[in-house]
């Protein structure tokens, strides 16, 4: 069995497994027809990069591809709370739980077109600097990349090899004006990204050249409205719309977002990125269905391999979500239920103790 049969096997298990996964599991499973060093060795083999991912989805892109599509640039940690500490399994701070949390942290390029997500590249943030940290006097680690610096390695990637795409959507962790620019012009695309309130701004281009600028969240600006704005550090101006929305817990909330598209109405840019929500159903995917983080390998190349692993098994559900139309959560749903029929009737011909009334 070569490594092609082995990722496609052991896709096939990530996906089909309700528990960890490991090498002597898979192997049980096949009643020996493998061993469990056979998985291993694939584990240890050569270290898995974004352009091995490439060739993987490659031919579902060029299916589902057309001109407007969008790229998507997120990233998300794999918690690993009981690993050893090495340069990929390292302390990361998660926005969303504002705390320092251990695990492996990520970023992927998402493509989404005709309802179709599919990764087309990613990157770990590897930290392999150590430095004193002045505050606690502690040793710590840091990558010698920037999360900044990644993100536009990754678009760059998927201009590239030549993915159709329209826009750039991303978070405002990644909103920086750098970013804006190397969107701009250097992949000559436009972009939807939200900013922070205390972002600066000029309202006209005279202002922009006298340096007047204000910030963001001093503006008295109506919602569901566009103003072209001039953002600091910017060198071609933006459309700016505020939206307000009422969160779950009843509070109200505001997003600033700009593009640097300025034919787009207020409805167009809101709608266009809203599709960024598709990769927060990706995370929770390759988490849930895809056996993300329940490999208890230990080396960074294993834990490499099982992470790209993990996502060619995510592109194998998006891709029976196409056919079947059915979400990956209830697809894995009909796996469970087979399985637990199985284990009904395997149960029923151990002839264990029958209760009589």
């Amino acid at each position: 069995m070569n490594d092609k049969e082995m990722l496609d096997l052991y896709s096939d298990y990530l996906i089909s497994s309700f528990g960890q996964v490991t090498g002597t599991g898979l192997a049980s499973l096949l009643d020996g027809q493998i061993s469990h060093d056979r998985v291993q060795r694939f584990l240890a083999g050569s270290r898995k990069t974004s352009a091995d991912l490439w060739r993987v989805v490659k031919p579902y892109v060029r299916q589902v591809e057309a001109d407007d599509g969008v790229l998507i640039v997120d990233d998300s940690i794999s918690e690993k709370p009981h690993t050893d500490e090495n340069e990929i399994i390292c302390w990361h701070y998660d926005h969303a739980k504002k705390r320092q949390v251990k695990g492996i942290n990520f970023l992927s390029c998402l493509y989404h077109c005709a309802e179709v997500s599919l990764p087309v590249g990613f990157e770990i943030v590897d930290k392999t600097e150590y430095y004193f940290d002045k505050k606690d006097g502690k040793e710590k680690r840091r990558s010698s990349v920037s999360k900044n610096e990644r993100y536009q390695c990754l678009l760059r990637q998927a201009q590239r090899n030549e993915v159709k795409f329209r826009y750039v959507l991303n978070d405002v962790w990644f909103s920086s004006a750098k970013n804006m620019m190397f969107v701009k012009h250097e992949l000559k695309r436009d972009f939807i990204m939200p900013i922070k309130a205390n972002r600066k701004l000029a309202l006209s281009e005279a202002d922009k050249k006298q340096g007047r600028y204000k910030k963001l969240e001093t503006l008295e600006l109506e919602a569901e409205t566009t103003v072209r704005i001039y953002l600091e550090g910017l060198d071609f101006p933006l459309q700016l719309v505020k939206q307000v929305f009422t969160n779950k817990d009843g509070s109200v909330g505001i997003l600033y977002l700009v593009s640097s598209d300025l034919s787009l109405s207020y409805h167009a840019m809101i709608t266009i990125y809203r599709k960024r929500w598709n990769v927060e159903t990706y995370h929770k995917s390759l988490k849930q269905n895809a056996a993300l983080q329940k490999s208890p390998t230990r080396t960074v190349t294993t834990q490499t391999n099982h992470l790209f692993a993990s996502l060619c098994a995510y592109i194998k559900l998006e891709g029976l979500k196409w056919k079947w139309s059915a979400n990956h959560f209830a697809l894995r749903s009909l796996l469970l239920f087979r399985a637990t029929a199985t284990a009904i009737q395997t149960l029923r011909t151990l002839q264990p103790i029958r209760f009589s009334a």
